[in-house]
């Protein structure tokens, strides 16, 4: 009879147990996402444990979202919200999305320094990418205390970024961001590099403003290193640099196709018509292929250029005024036959 009566409590007992497991681990340890592709989660510094469940909840399978939920209760998640971006791979259970999430285990960001003219054009392209928005980066970059910080003013601060592809945080902050900027501009400069720019008489910071002028002119990177001998040749007699895109800058109006001589009147330390040497910094973010251009400058003659009439991007260069004159005007016949104004 004892023996009859175990039995007859043990099965409902390893029924009851069986569930149970099954419930916890549908809850805890079957699949989180409800897709089988990978996803990310973006959590602000200013998410509750109920902003975070809105989040997740697009992306979770709904016993899974009831497992995260029970496990926040537990471990106190509301009191641990890390910010990040988080990739919710296929296949991850709840147990380790809630931990990874819980600890902070972010994955990074492929961030893309781009070749922006302005700092509010930064701003707008870095915050695309990164928990930042782009007022606090533009108030930054443009801030004279932040840049002063950094060893830079407001016309030059252009000159610490390098154009590559760099992994960061997605909730990195401002700071940390600069510095990183900081640390890939010291790694760009080697020696050598910081060697050609002293025998050139120029700063780092100078050549990335003359290379930024460079880029501005051409795309072609081949011709950079003898656009970057022509206005090199123009520094040292002391003769105006004359470039159409420090014109547009100064102006702010990059959509210009033509320069009227209306245009050169602008009062701007940028102009450089009106002023001679480099203007005050940068009117871009200056290109790796722009930068070495002007650090291995082709050494020739000549001081004049114009674009070419064949609009191929390319320049007809001169060494005399005469010459600079006949090839601006097969220029000029060029762009009126386009009714480019």
């Amino acid at each position: 009879m004892k023996k009859y009566t175990a039995k007859y409590y043990l099965i409902p007992a390893t029924i009851c147990l069986a569930g149970i497991v099954a419930i916890g681990y549908n809850y805890f340890f079957s699949a989180f996402a409800s897709q089988d592709n990978k996803q990310y989660v973006y959590i602000d510094e200013d998410d509750t444990a109920d902003s975070v469940y809105a989040k997740l909840e697009p992306l979770a399978s709904h016993s899974a979202l009831t497992g995260f939920r029970t496990l926040a209760r537990h471990y106190d998640y509301d009191g641990h919200i890390r910010s990040g971006r988080y990739a919710i791979e296929p296949g991850m259970n709840t147990v380790s999305v809630f931990r990874m999430m819980r600890n902070g285990r972010q994955e990074p960001v492929m961030l893309t320094i781009p070749e922006c003219r302005t700092m509010e054009q930064m701003a707008a392209r870095l915050s695309k990418k990164l928990m930042l928005d782009s007022t606090s980066i533009a108030q930054a970059l443009t801030d004279e205390d932040f840049c002063e910080q950094l060893g830079y003013d407001t016309c030059t601060i252009a000159s610490i970024f390098v154009p590559n592809t760099y992994e960061v945080y997605w909730n990195t902050s401002m700071d940390k961001l600069m510095q990183r900027m900081m640390s890939e501009h010291d790694k760009f400069w080697t020696e050598e590099r910081k060697q050609k720019a002293r025998e050139l008489g120029l700063s780092t910071d100078e050549v990335c403003t003359l290379a930024s002028i460079i880029d501005e002119e051409t795309a072609n990177n081949a011709e950079k290193p003898m656009i970057a001998g022509m206005y090199l040749n123009r520094l040292k007699i002391g003769m105006p640099l004359q470039a159409d895109p420090t014109v547009k800058f100064a102006l702010k109006d990059f959509a210009l196709k033509r320069i009227y001589h209306n245009h050169l009147e602008v009062n701007s330390p940028y102009n450089t018509y009106k002023n001679t040497g480099l203007p005050p910094g940068p009117i871009k973010v200056a290109s790796i292929q722009g930068i070495d251009a002007v650090l291995n400058r082709v050494a020739h003659t000549y001081i004049y250029m114009c674009a070419k009439e064949d609009f191929s991007g390319t320049h007809n260069f001169a060494t005399s005024y005469q010459e600079h004159l006949n090839n601006a005007a097969r220029y000029a016949k060029a762009l009126n036959e386009r009714g480019i104004k």
